[in-house]
């Protein structure tokens, strides 16, 4: 008689449990984002290393660049049908718009703990956040600051009449130089003035008070620039400023790092911050903030994975490769400590800025502010109308506009 081989009970158990057990599903986390050259090569990077470290968990993370001319359109119209990815990274700009349209984006305070909101810079986390909750992890961040020609600017100005004083100096409009040169007529641009002064586009409710009184007086100090002192140009054009800067025409530049690309390679640069206002007290300068964050989406079928390398690639090691190799400057507090990216004078300027920086609104009503905004700037530079009549009747059309959207 032939005896058959027994199996101990342990190894009967173990049997029947892997043959019990469903195979790993794979869950595949779709992320779209618009970043190109190394911002799309840093994230690649970031993404192969989760990858790697997830294997065994049967998570995978997938990427999809998507042009950004059409980034929010495509998320308007996928991801509340189902259609879209499981993350997407964008500014906060469109938030409130996207959250009050519904089934967009998912709301985060669930997952959120204090030690993952405290890594964060906390002007960007106000960015993430909408009507008391928060939607998103902040990602990185961009501010205007002050960028200098080294050879016509050894010492950068730190006050406001230090800033005339030099570039009065530094002008001469016959041939075509200026001490100064900036996308003035441009409302996000002229945002830092109107805020140093304690000035905003809406008060508590959401009002808007496009003609506060600070927002009139920061207008006549633009136009005290440009006409009295007269070190502004005239029609600054995005190609004018560059073309001045590169040409050694132009000693001042208040930009962001969207122009750093665009800097000539003979000009010896550097960043500063804004200059204080003697006019509003020795206040700062205060830009708008824009914040990239990363958002799970309401339609995803993986939440929990999709948040989980909203994460990670929040954490300090993955905001490492994204500010020396990508370039960025991270929502992340602690990457600055680490003495590669603490030693880079670029991403230290743009650290120093923004602590005095202000989110942009995430309001949906500040859609309506663009337009009525832009052509006040325009009729007031081209003297037109005066600063407060021109704020008048763009706070007309806002509220006007203002209305409108929340008869919808």
């Amino acid at each position: 008689m032939k005896l058959t081989p027994r199996l101990s009970l342990a190894a009967v158990a173990a049997l029947a449990a892997s043959l019990a057990a469903p195979a790993l599903a794979q869950k595949e986390i779709v992320v779209w984002h618009a970043y190109r050259a190394e911002e799309k090569a840093a994230l690649e990077k970031v993404v192969a290393a989760y990858n790697q470290a997830n294997a065994a968990k049967g998570i995978k993370v997938t990427t999809l660049a998507v042009p950004y001319d059409a980034f929010a359109d495509k998320i308007t119209a996928a991801v509340p049908r189902g259609k879209g990815p499981d993350v997407f990274i964008y500014a906060q700009d469109r938030l409130g718009g996207w959250i009050e349209a519904g089934n967009t984006v998912e709301p985060i305070d669930f997952f959120l703990d204090k030690a993952t909101k405290d890594r964060f810079i906390p002007t960007t986390m106000e960015a993430m956040t909408y009507r008391g909750t928060v939607w998103g992890l902040p990602l990185d961040y961009k501010v205007i600051t002050m960028i200098y020609n080294k050879k016509l600017v050894p010492v950068p100005p730190k006050t406001s009449k230090e800033l005339v004083a030099v570039a009065r100096k530094l002008t001469d409009k016959k041939a075509g130089r200026f001490g100064l040169a900036y996308s003035y007529s441009d409302y996000y641009y002229h945002a830092a003035l109107q805020n140093g002064f304690g000035g905003r586009v809406f008060d508590p409710g959401p009002k808007p008070v496009l003609n506060a009184p600070e927002n009139v007086k920061a207008m006549e100090l633009l136009m005290r620039w440009l006409d009295t002192d007269g070190i502004l140009p005239a029609e600054p054009s995005t190609a004018l400023i560059t073309s001045l800067f590169n040409d050694g025409r132009a000693a001042i530049v208040f930009s962001g790092p969207w122009f750093l690309g665009e800097i000539a390679k003979g000009i010896d640069y550097a960043l500063a911050p804004l200059p204080t206002l003697d006019e509003a007290g020795g206040k700062p300068m205060r830009p708008w903030m824009t914040v990239e964050g990363v958002f799970v989406t309401a339609q995803s079928k993986n939440k929990d994975a999709a948040y989980d390398f909203a994460k990670v690639l929040t954490d300090t090691p993955a905001a490492r490769v994204m500010a020396l190799e990508g370039r960025q400057t991270p929502a992340n507090k602690a990457v600055y400590d680490d003495p590669a990216v603490a030693k880079d004078p670029i991403l230290s300027a743009f650290r120093k800025q923004v602590e005095v920086a202000i989110p942009m609104p995430n309001l949906p009503e500040m859609t309506m502010v663009w337009s009525p905004a832009t052509t006040a700037m325009n009729t007031i530079v081209k003297k037109s109308a005066t600063p407060k009549a021109a704020l008048d009747a763009a706070e007309k059309a806002v509220l006007r506009d203002v209305a409108g959207l929340r008869k919808r």
